[in-house]
């Protein structure tokens, strides 16, 4: 019986294995590429070549380095503020009983229905009536107030599923509002945060057309408009292999940020994080 169904399963695999390459060869060619010698990518571009070409990554780092500082200051401060006020906000929906609670929560979920791109130009408008065109600010302040949103429905559906039984234990023990939000919530709110976080983190690092707009300093590009002028400097120059080099540095954080945080975000996710 097991053989027959391994027999009658292989089509499966052999589709899912070519899925994966077809999903994973062109990170894969982009970092053999990025050791390549321009004579090396003409005349061998599928294969990997020796020797390979290190010094290619220092090259593009020193391009690419002010982009990446600016995107982890923007998205680092972001993530920070957005999970802190959310935090607060979610607690607020969840455990407190105040007039209008219901209707005010289901405007910031209506929020969540109207397409980012249609609030581009009012957005713009209001940064530059207050002066923060070409400066971080333009970015991070519209960041708060988008992640926002997404957070606050999360989390609070998280926390008004956690066991009133705490909440009441932790009363007779004395324990304050402050207390119970520190020492409760936010413990059991870890793989949620991490979850939200991440997601955060891959939305404002990956934006391109809001720094684009708002930032006409390219000094303070992030890494998403920062790599269109960079790869138009090793693309004049047919440095195929600094470019690519440049590519895998842009991407990098994100992988390592997501090695680190993959088992907190999939029990952020097993945990009803996406499911509320």
């Amino acid at each position: 019986m097991n053989t027959k169904l391994l027999k009658a399963d292989w089509p499966k695999h052999v589709i899912l294995l070519l899925a994966g390459f077809i999903t994973f060869y062109p990170f894969i060619f982009m970092v053999q590429t990025s050791f390549k010698s321009s004579f090396q990518f003409q005349h061998e571009f599928w294969l990997p070549t020796f020797p390979l070409q290190p010094l290619n990554y220092k090259d593009a780092f020193n391009q690419i380095w002010p982009y990446l500082v600016n995107s982890f200051v923007v998205s680092g401060v972001t993530v920070i503020l957005v999970l802190g006020l959310a935090s607060f906000a979610a607690y607020t929906f969840a455990r407190y009983d105040f007039p209008g609670r219901e209707i005010l929560f289901l405007g910031i979920l209506g929020l969540l229905m109207i397409p980012g791109i249609l609030t581009l130009v009012p957005a713009f408008l209001l940064i530059r009536d207050f002066g923060l065109i070409g400066t971080r600010w333009a970015l991070i302040l519209p960041y708060l107030s988008g992640g926002q949103v997404f957070a606050i429905f999360i989390m609070r559906s998280f926390i008004a599923g956690l066991p009133e039984e705490l909440y009441e234990s932790a009363r007779i023990d004395g324990a304050t509002n402050w207390h119970m939000f520190w020492r409760i919530t936010m413990p059991l709110c870890k793989p949620i945060l991490v979850t939200i976080g991440v997601m955060n983190i891959l939305g404002t690092w990956n934006d391109y057309i809001w720094p684009l707009v708002t930032l006409p300093d390219d000094r303070l590009w992030t890494v998403t408009v920062g790599i269109v002028k960079f790869t138009g400097h090793f693309q004049g120059l047919e440095a195929w292999g600094q470019m690519f080099a440049g590519y895998v540095i842009a991407s990098a954080p994100l992988i390592v940020l997501f090695v680190f945080t993959m088992r907190a975000f999939i029990s952020g996710l097993m945990s009803g994080a996406i499911k509320a």
